[in-house]
Parts: structure tokens; C-alpha cells; sequence
């Protein structure tokens, strides 16, 4: 397969000629959202919604300092997308956690 194959996964354009901004658009909601369900778990774990809360905004901290920091195009755009599906896996992962630490 060609790198230009309009099958591939990594052939999106959001992925070759966005300038970073939407992604942190969508991160900021994503981290809202995130922090939002993390903190409403206080009731269960007031240090475990905390630290889930925490993580949440230093992944769009780290998203932030990416877009302004890294130069290849393409290299941006993939550690932001990594960024961002970092954050729900760990809002979802830490749930569990949390979860787990209430039964």
C-alpha cells in the first residue's frame, strides 16, 4: 500500500494539514468532560478524583506545549491525536480504578 492510499487510517486530512488549533479545541472539551466524571467520583475517592483530574489537565497541558513546540507537521499532529486519546483512556481506566477501590 501507497502512503497516499485513501484506505489508510493515517491518511486523514486532520492528520496531514490541520495547523493543531481544533485538536486542542476538541482537547479542552474531551478534558472538560474528563475532569467533570473523574470529580464526580469524589464521593467514592476524594484522592483518586483528584489525581484522575489532575492527569487530565497535564495531558492537555502536554497537548498545549506540543502545539506550540513541535515543528514537523506531521509529527504534531500524531502526538496530538496520541495526546488525545491518552486522556479518555486514562479518564476510562482510572474509573475502573476508582471503581474498584469503592467495592
Amino acid at each position: 500500500m501507497s502512503e497516499q492510499d485513501p484506505t489508510l487510517v493515517r491518511n486523514q486530512r486532520s492528520l496531514r494539514s490541520s495547523s493543531g488549533r481544533i485538536w486542542l479545541v476538541v482537547g479542552a472539551v474531551l478534558g472538560a468532560i474528563c475532569a467533570a466524571i473523574l470529580l464526580l467520583q469524589m464521593r467514592n475517592s476524594v484522592v483518586h478524583a483528584w489525581v484522575g483530574a489532575l492527569v487530565v489537565a497535564a495531558l492537555y497541558l502536554a497537548m498545549v506545549v506540543v502545539r506550540l513546540s513541535v515543528r514537523p507537521l506531521r509529527v504534531r499532529l500524531a502526538v496530538l491525536a496520541a495526546l488525545l486519546a491518552a486522556m479518555a483512556a486514562w479518564t476510562i481506566a482510572w474509573l475502573l480504578v476508582i471503581i474498584a477501590v469503592a467495592v
